[in-house]
């Protein structure tokens, strides 16, 4: 997947550039007009919709829908062909709103030959944190002491997602970004992506999830933002 790549190289590039003393994160995500075209495929059309603290939003559709260059643009990985996103306090800047968004893709996008620790520590070394600090902080909360030495090549699919979140979360972010989180995972593991989802929410992060999972949202009482042929189709509330 394009974006896939692009959340790797484009985060580490956009990071180092914002090492800067931190100043406040986004409270709030406002897309007027959004389109993204790819060739001749256009994924989004004139999407109008904001994001903000509070519920956990759920974005649903079909394949195709638009789902991952939503949340792609929203993360500013993807700029949109028109349109615009604005991230406040800080306009439309994506640079100096990239250092407040942690991310979690589909797949894990970590350095395989590292160990998850190595993994996190770089993050948490982009960013200009303490790295041991940042990185016991951030384990204690995906509880990976057990696997965290070893390699992520050597780790199941629920282990790197929970590397991937490790480092998501290593900078407290304000806003966080999900595709499909709990896709492979064991229900052990799935109830735990769901409480840190909850912490989160509760901590007044912007919290935007891309989910096929039937009955998360309703768990989690998220808002529903439903998708279809690249356009909002509608919106539920809890």
């Amino acid at each position: 997947m394009v974006e896939g790549v692009c959340v790797a190289a484009g985060f580490i590039a956009g990071a180092l550039q914002c090492r800067s003393p931190v100043v406040a994160g986004i409270s709030r995500i406002e897309m007027r007009g959004v389109t993204r075209v790819f060739g001749a495929n256009v994924a989004l059309r004139s999407v109008d919709v904001d994001f903000e603290p509070g519920p956990i939003t759920f974005v649903q559709g079909p394949n195709g829908a638009g789902k991952s260059t939503l949340l792609s643009i929203a993360g500013t990985v993807l700029k949109p062909t028109q349109g615009t996103v604005s991230y406040f306090p800080h306009g439309t800047s994506r640079l100096q709103a990239r250092r407040h968004i942690g991310w979690v893709a589909h797949d894990s996008h970590c350095y395989v030959e590292l160990s998850g620790r190595e993994n996190v520590q770089l993050a948490a070394r982009i960013y200009g944190l303490d790295v041991k600090a940042a990185w016991h902080f951030a384990c204690s909360r995906v509880q990976a002491e057990r696997f965290s030495e070893q390699p992520v090549a050597t780790l199941s699919r629920g282990q790197r997602q929970r590397i991937a979140l490790a480092r998501a979360l290593v900078h407290s972010p304000s806003v966080l970004l999900l595709d499909e989180p709990l896709t492979g995972l064991d229900l052990a593991s799935a109830q735990r992506m769901e409480r840190i989802l909850i912490e989160e929410r509760d901590r007044g992060t912007i919290v935007i999830v891309i989910n096929h999972t039937a009955g998360m949202a309703e768990r989690l009482e998220g808002r529903r933002v439903y998708m279809q042929q690249g356009r909002i189709d509608r919106i539920e509330e809890p």
